[in-house]
């Protein structure tokens, strides 16, 4: 379930909450009981290293074609 995060205009505090897709535009209510709160943008990288690796994949050997080469088409 994504987790969004919203800052409340009252009283300034940063929160969380985990919610459907669905309810993300939803109006959500401060921890401190104030109502008057805007999602905040976040941003999220996914980089597809894996654990550790900088380098990127080997390329599997074959000779190209439809089915990578390995029945001469």
């Amino acid at each position: 379930m994504p987790r969004y995060e919203f800052r409340c205009r009252a009283c300034g505090d940063t929160f969380e909450m985990n919610r459907p897709m669905a309810e993300a535009s939803a109006p959500a209510s401060c921890p401190r009981g104030h109502d008057d709160t805007v999602k905040l943008l976040s941003t999220v990288a996914f980089t597809g290293r894996g654990a550790g690796g900088s380098a990127p994949a080997p390329m599997a050997p074959g000779g190209g074609g439809c089915c990578g080469g390995s029945c001469g088409c």
